[in-house]
């Protein structure tokens, strides 16, 4: 029968003891982006008067955003409704009316011409306004700057423990995102650009003074380690 080796022991030997330990770091940070929806809408007695309002208002509204031009850096079309509505009399299915919707969504990274886009948008006729909704670009270097400091905690506090049994680390044997191993877990991760692009020709409206809501940016891994013999 094979003896089992060092590498196959899950805690080591009495002189190469290993170490597990996590490393988490929490920062905060200004968003980088903004997202608002806009929900245009219609209602006509016929599918036609319905569809030409909308047309006339989606319009008019994609106008007045684009006149933001690099503010906006995305500008999509998320969904197109039109529903007839029936009377709630009678045996026959009678149409009373249209309702057409149309929502938009879009990315901003200049948060001045942000509040200013709001207001304009809201005073829109039949236009709702959602948002915004701040966020750190999926690329941020603000994720990279949490793992590292994740993994720096993880070597200090490895480094502490042997330290304090009178060793010093040797090697490191694995570092792994958190959950990385087993069952996925929930990880959280979570913008102020100066200047105001102001659309030329269209009415002007009052800025609403929007404050940015900064992004939670959390990082967590598990590290394992070995170390010389403690002095005990």
């Amino acid at each position: 029968m094979t003896e089992p080796t060092a590498a196959a022991l899950p805690y080591g030997t009495p002189d190469a003891p290993r170490l597990a330990v996590r490393g988490e770091a929490r920062l905060e940070i200004d968003p980088e982006i903004a997202r608002i929806t806009l929900t245009v809408s219609a209602r006509g007695t016929d599918r036609k008067t319905a569809l030409t309002d909308l047309t006339r208002r989606n319009e008019h509204a994609l106008t007045l955003i684009k006149s933001y031009g690099d503010a906006v850096e995305k500008l999509e079309t998320s969904s197109f409704t039109l529903t007839p509505q029936l009377t709630d009399k009678g045996r026959h299915e009678r149409i009373r009316a249209y309702h057409g919707r149309v929502t938009l969504t879009a990315t901003l990274n200049d948060f001045t011409a942000l509040g200013e886009l709001t207001t304009r948008l809201a005073d829109l006729e039949l236009t709702r306004v959602d948002g915004p909704w701040w966020a750190l670009r999926p690329d941020s270097p603000a994720h990279r700057s949490a793992r590292t400091q994740a993994v720096h905690e993880a070597v200090q506090r490895a480094r502490e423990y042997a330290e304090a049994l009178g060793a010093r680390l040797e090697a490191v044997l694995e570092i792994a995102d958190l959950g990385a191993e087993g069952p996925p877990q929930q990880q959280g991760y979570g913008f102020a650009a100066p200047g105001s692009a102001r659309g030329a020709g269209l009415e002007s409206a009052p800025a609403l003074d929007l404050e940015p809501h900064r992004q939670t940016v959390y990082a967590s891994v598990n590290a394992r380690f070995t170390m010389t013999r403690p002095v005990l």
